[in-house]
């Protein structure tokens, strides 16, 4: 059984500050975790000086106790009740070896309490921390304010999304996508780098189509599967003018890209649409793809491996479904908007009205007959979160741009899936995306995890990150 993730404590301490504060900064920070229901290791009272990290052999103990939970620690919280020993603080991180996210926390002074009795100095002490961990070569992440009490509200914040940059980055460094299919030959703009991924931790299983569209062909509408699955789409959204020979072909696919999924412990795919699919099969996938989104194992297009990672880092920071977009068309004249637009895949909360439906645009060349499965809705206004995760193959690297905005419910009357992106500064976005060869897919998100993303892509991942939200 898989345990849930913990995050290790190391409370920092000098020996001529007062050990009151160790114990208080103690009992302050279980009562944050716990308020946050979060899981933790620490040293016991009794391991050392009140719980405490000062000397080698302080380090030695935490992280031995670090080591014995090193599958389930995803992240460290440094706590600085006052000086603290940054040699103890560098050491307990070295030994341990995690390579986990590093959140740095010092408490404020209070100008009625600087005495030698009471007194903390974990501003001055917070800088030597972190100037030992940047000597160590370790990675850290610190809080806005460079004090703050745990029991702060911001503090909680703060914690909330330092536990999201470590979902991140421990989701990427071993995710598995499933390639299904070849890339359209139209669409050389997902063309990417297998080996880039490979270096950074993502995996990719490839599959030829056929032997998909082949396993589906051989099962007929009164298997068991076929029978469960079709039961769960119809469940699932309604089916409207959708006829039953096109959602038992639907319910075949489903079965068999489950398949595929669970053999090869997938976490995401990315899968060929058109026009193979529907010339060779006589459907959209649209449907299956949206449900694997809405269940957290995203689903993307036409092959597009790094969207579909973009979908699932997005997911990780935020919790709740992504879906992968076309930079589609202007807004009238307002150059702060523009239409986001698919087929018809998106996950099902992005779609209060959803209904399975066809594809027009596609069906001008494959017969519309041939398109059941996209779906039909339209977003709601909702938060926005949107990037892209890109293989720049000629510098060998991974590049990210994002940023945050809003969806509106200005009027838009169209099909598929559809909203109208409002992005401060759209025009410059776009220069951007275009001088940098960035794909014409995006990746929304309703969350405003933006600095989520950047911290772990950027400073955990190592890639080069463009936040648009904060570059003016």
């Amino acid at each position: 059984m898989k345990k849930k993730a913990s995050i290790g404590i190391i409370i920092g301490n000098r020996d001529f500050f007062p050990d009151k504060l160790v114990a208080e900064a103690r009992l302050d920070i279980i009562e944050q975790f716990e308020k946050l229901k979060l899981n933790y290791v620490i040293l016991g009272e009794n391991d050392t000086k009140l719980g405490g990290v000062e000397t080698f052999k302080d380090a030695q103990k935490c992280a031995e106790l670090f080591k014995q939970h090193a599958d389930e620690i995803n992240g460290v919280v440094v706590i600085l009740p006052n000086f603290g020993d940054e040699r103890g603080v560098a050491e307990t991180l070295k030994l341990a070896d995690l390579n986990v996210p590093v959140l740095i926390q010092a408490y404020p002074d209070e100008l009625t309490k600087l005495d030698v009795a009471r007194r903390r100095d974990s501003w001055c002490g917070k800088i030597s921390v972190c100037n030992n961990l940047y000597q160590y070569g370790i990675k850290y992440t610190l809080t806005d304010k460079h004090v703050l009490h745990p029991k702060d509200p911001a503090f909680a914040k703060e914690l909330a999304d330092f536990v999201a940059v470590c979902r991140v980055v421990q989701g990427l460094r071993k995710v598995r996508i499933g390639a299904v299919g070849a890339r359209p030959g139209g669409f050389n703009t997902v063309r990417y780098s297998e080996k880039i991924l490979q270096r950074n931790g993502i995996s990719v299983t490839t599959v030829d189509l056929s032997e998909i569209l082949g396993n589906a062909n051989k099962l007929t509408a009164d298997h068991p599967e076929v029978k469960e699955h079709l039961d769960t789409i119809l469940a699932y959204a309604p089916k409207g003018k959708t006829p039953d020979e096109a959602m038992i072909q639907i319910a075949k696919l489903d079965v068999v890209l489950k398949h595929f999924m669970d053999d090869n412990y997938l976490d995401a795919t990315a899968i060929q649409c058109w026009t193979s699919l529907q010339q060779n099969y006589g459907c959209n996938v649209c449907t299956s793809m949206s449900m694997m989104s809405e269940n957290m194992l995203p689903s993307a297009c036409e092959v597009d491996v790094t969207g579909t990672l973009t979908m699932y880092a997005m997911q990780l920071a935020s919790g709740s479904p992504s879906a992968l977009v076309d930079w589609n068309n202007n807004y009238a004249d307002d150059d702060t908007k523009c239409v986001l637009f698919h087929c018809g895949n998106w996950a099902k909360s992005f779609l209060p009205d959803i209904q399975i439906s066809n594809a027009p645009i596609l069906g001008t060349t494959v017969g519309v007959e041939n398109t059941y499965g996209a779906l039909d809705g339209r977003t709601p206004a909702s938060p926005l979160t949107y990037g892209r995760i890109s293989t720049d193959d000629p510098k060998g690297v991974i590049k990210v741009y994002l940023g945050e905005g809003e969806l509106t419910n200005d009027p838009l009357n169209t099909f598929g899936n559809r909203a109208v992106a409002q992005i401060d500064e759209l025009q410059d976005l776009m220069q951007y995306v275009c001088k940098n060869g960035f794909e014409h897919h995006v990746v929304m998100n309703a969350s405003k995890t933006a600095a989520i993303l950047e911290e772990a892509l950027g400073n955990y991942m190592g890639w080069e990150v463009y936040n648009h939200s904060t570059s003016k």
